[in-house]
């Protein structure tokens, strides 16, 4: 047993490779980057809006013609990778808008592969924003929701979103079977190039509230939480992933980040394929709220929340900070 003589003696001293910045880096452990971020943009039809989100400050609505600048300026910024949530044009029980090919997500694609064709974009695979109802499948007359209803429809949204030129789609209803559902779909069709990032371990969070603002997304009674995860588990998350990586899934995915670490390094331990976190619409209004109100330093909060998620074992970080936290990083 070291003694405190010897714990205080040079020879244990832990600060030595502290002392200045230099040595800090040479050293760290891990590393934030632009090329960790995916940026999710909500895009609606029309041309020449940019709303803004009330629950989001600088986060907004964009229509597709004004997309092309925004890609610009994250691919300036060095951020990779979009993930874009789609504002329905119409809504019905079926989400009959949401595999419609000239709907306002492949308008998107499309859009932005014309502007930047190295812009990774990725689609958010879910109907909640396309149904009255606000749930992420086919609902029953008893008010359940119908998992293997929900398949086919969340499969030919995915097709949809790959005939326009996504690289990547992610499923996020939570529906179990919908990753091989949609590569089963997406190879019949002759994508077998086109990825899949699942939303494996989505948890009914309280964390979502303005997201649902922004994506008038709300589910209209009820609530998720007979199909998304309960928060009190962790070991399921585990289980969920694994499902997900053997039905083809290439990239996982933990939602939210920050109050789920502990999740994110069970899944980081359980699995070879890269690991997302989604830094969820609430972790970001909070952060915004509180360096409004001057109670916190905004750039030092941000970046050590997203060291945060790094060191956890996220290999990606889907986070509405990525333009601010790329300027931040250029002047770190």
């Amino acid at each position: 047993m070291l003694t405190q003589q010897r714990t205080l003696d040079a020879t244990y001293r832990l600060r030595r490779l502290r002392r200045t910045k230099s040595l800090r880096r040479m050293v760290q452990e891990n590393t934030l980057s632009p090329d960790d971020f995916i940026y999710p943009l909500f895009v609606q039809e029309g041309t020449g809006r940019r709303e803004p989100i009330g629950a989001m400050p600088g986060q907004f609505r964009l229509s597709v013609d004004l997309l092309p600048a925004e890609v610009e300026q994250l691919s300036a910024l060095g951020v990779p990778a979009v993930l874009l949530f789609g504002i329905a044009g119409y809504k019905d029980a079926h989400a009959s808008y949401a595999t419609l090919r000239d709907g306002v997500v492949p308008q998107a694609i499309r859009a932005i592969k014309r502007a930047n064709p190295e812009m990774v974009v990725i689609t958010d695979v879910c109907v909640c924003a396309y149904t009255e109802h606000g749930h992420c499948g086919i609902v029953r007359e008893d008010g359940y929701v119908d998992n293997d209803a929900s398949l086919s429809i969340l499969a030919e949204m995915a097709l949809a979103h790959a005939e326009a030129g996504a690289d990547i789609v992610a499923p996020s209803a939570m529906m179990d079977g919908q990753v091989q559902a949609i590569r089963e779909k997406l190879d019949e069709a002759g994508f077998t190039e086109t990825a899949i990032m699942a939303y494996s371990a989505k948890y009914a969070s309280a964390f979502y509230g303005p997201f649902r603002e922004a994506a008038d997304s709300a589910p209209q009674f009820g609530d998720r939480r007979s199909y998304q995860m309960d928060p009190p588990n962790a070991r399921e998350a585990v289980r969920e992933v694994i499902a997900d990586v053997e039905q083809g899934a290439d990239i996982v995915m933990v939602k939210p980040g920050l109050a789920y670490l502990d999740v994110v390094r069970l899944v980081r331990e359980a699995v070879e394929v890269p690991l997302a976190v989604y830094n969820v619409s609430g972790e970001y209004s909070m952060l915004k709220a509180a360096a409004e109100k001057g109670w916190i330093d905004e750039r030092a909060v941000g970046l050590e929340m997203l060291m945060a998620f790094r060191r956890a074992g996220a290999d990606l970080i889907i986070t509405y900070l990525a333009k601010e936290a790329a300027e931040w990083l250029k002047g770190s």
